[in-house]
């Protein structure tokens, strides 16, 4: 990987002759790594002609593409102008597409210097392409590239190797990717930090732990894969204690790794837990930047530090729109509405422009407070003002506003106006607001809409049943019920966390699993 110092970012000695050859461009040699340095060079290079030539422009080239100050866009269009680019300038621009947003002009460009340029590939320019098929999910396609490499020889080469089981496992190829992970078994930490991840992404969480624990050597990487992974299952307190190991065995965290527990914290309500990290983060100096920032205020919210959180807010040094979006739901899920729709004025006020995230924040705040009018006026100003197209996300919050306030018929119309195709979601808020509103008939066909989505999801029976119960029909109810059981459908038991001096403890609604059950069922029997 190529350093973002323009100094070390030429690929030989080639480049730093033509450079000494050249006086004025020293500063290439010495270093740079802002865009305003990186830009005075460019322009030197475009006033002497020298910006056509491959040698000459490459150092730049490569910051545009790969530098985080960079731009791939701009790197276009100075790859663009020179004249027969070299393997240098091919790898780069086609390894900085692949790390971009739109990884798939990676995928157009090795076509066209397959086609069109006198240079061809190199062992250094599958890796990238490899990539920008890991992130578009074309697995499918890429095994196309995989056969063309082993017919290449160059199967066994560790970067096309590593790269190779990264694309099988992002994409959930399972199968493709263990067989090129036992063609050859010599130790490589990349190619198991793949497959620990990949394991994990396809929800196989205990065969990429096994796979973990097997692992002779580990490094960050590693550890920050099984934490995450435990965390994207569900896993919470797995990933909270493979911390702790991680402590006890010495090795430093990454912000990876932090913001991965911040997730699980925040999504077990462990605000002890949570604030223990972020300690650690204070402590081991780790860089405030907006995603660990962001991950911070989130935790905080969510485990109901609504005032923490506001004040973080206000002291981050880096506050990006994912900070401001996060705080704009947390203020309206902790029972600050008009708190969250004040700062989202800030917002507009600011150098920022929302986007879909935010108005999911801003509509939420509408529905909690009731303020039917004012949603109907974000919803316009999302798509006419700002140009977002609403989600199936923004119209449930339209629909659960309209639902709260009674205006069910008006709920309805907008389901099956709106440009979206309704899922299970939707129709149970509708039917939630029914059964509160005593709308028998709605309700029933709001059921039927959930059932069709999806046959074996018990939330479309219950909460008919809770309908038909509400309104003294105890038959229909007792029906709904019945059907469940002959169609072996099982509502999922509700369950709670409490945290105690640090510790999670989950009790399932008519669970006795809890080492300290008895103890908990004599005392609250004993307060009856």
């Amino acid at each position: 990987m190529i350093p973002f110092s323009c100094s070390l970012a030429s690929p030989s000695t080639s480049i730093s002759k033509f450079i000494s050859d050249h006086p004025q461009l020293s500063m290439l040699e010495k270093g740079c790594t802002s865009m305003k340095d990186i830009q005075n060079i460019h322009a030197h290079l475009l006033k002497t002609g020298l910006a056509k030539h491959p040698l000459a422009v490459s150092p730049v080239l490569a910051f545009y593409a790969t530098a985080p100050a960079g731009d791939i866009n701009y790197a276009y269009l100075v790859f663009t102008q020179i004249h027969s680019p070299n393997l240098f300038s091919w790898n780069t621009i086609i390894r900085g597409f692949s790390q971009s947003s739109t990884p798939q002009l990676a995928l157009s460009l090795f076509i066209e210097m397959l086609i069109f340029s006198s240079v061809q590939p190199h062992r250094l320019t599958y890796p990238s392409v490899f990539k920008a098929y890991a992130q578009l999910g074309l697995a499918h396609y890429g095994a196309q590239l995989h056969g063309r490499v082993i017919k290449l020889g160059l199967q066994f080469d560790s970067f096309i190797r590593n790269t190779i089981i990264y694309m099988y496992a992002n994409c959930g190829f399972l199968s493709e990717m263990w067989k090129v992970f036992y063609e050859r078994m010599d130790f490589d930490v990349v190619a198991w930090n793949s497959m620990v991840m990949g394991l994990a992404k396809c929800g196989q969480i205990d065969e990429s732990r096994k796979l973990f624990d097997e692992m002779p050597h580990r490094n960050t990487v590693s550890w920050n894969s099984m934490i995450s992974g435990y965390v994207r299952n569900g896993r919470l307190r797995e990933a909270l204690d493979l911390f702790c190991q991680m402590q006890r065995e010495r090795i430093k965290p990454s912000e990876f790794t932090m913001v991965s527990l911040l997730n699980a914290s925040a999504r077990l309500g462990a605000l002890k837990q949570g604030e223990w990290i972020h300690e650690c983060i204070r402590k081991n100096d780790f860089e405030q930047n907006v995603i660990v920032t962001t991950s911070i205020i989130d935790m905080y919210c969510k485990c109901g530090s609504i005032g923490k959180a506001f004040q973080l807010f206000e002291m981050a040094p880096v506050g990006g729109l994912s900070c401001w979006n996060t705080m704009i739901l947390g203020l309206a899920m902790n029972g600050c509405e008009n708190e969250a729709l004040q700062l989202f004025s800030r917002l507009e006020c600011s150098n920022l422009r929302p986007d879909d995230v935010t108005f999911v924040g801003v509509l939420t705040a509408c529905n909690y407070s009731g303020l039917v009018d004012k949603a109907k006026e974000y919803l316009s100003s999302m798509t006419n003002t700002y140009k977002i197209n609403p989600s199936i996300k923004h119209y449930s919050c339209m629909v659960d506003t309209l639902g709260r306030a009674g205006l069910l018929e008006e709920a309805e119309e907008l389901i099956r106006n709106m440009p979206v195709n309704p899922d299970a979601i939707i129709w149970s808020s509708l039917l939630s607001a029914c059964r509160k509103h005593g709308n028998v008939e709605l309700a029933q066909q709001a059921a039927k809409h959930i059932v069709d989505l999806d046959g074996n999801e018990s939330c479309g029976y219950v909460l008919l049943s809770n309908v038909y119960a509400a309104s003294y029909q105890f038959e229909e109810a007792m029906d709904q019920r019945l059907s469940m059981k002959e169609k072996q459908i099982e509502k999922e038991p509700g369950c709670s966390l409490i945290e105690v001096n640090g510790k999670i403890h989950e009790f399932v609604a008519g669970g006795r699993l809890h080492p300290q059950a008895q103890e908990v069922y004599s005392l609250l029997n004993g307060s009856g």
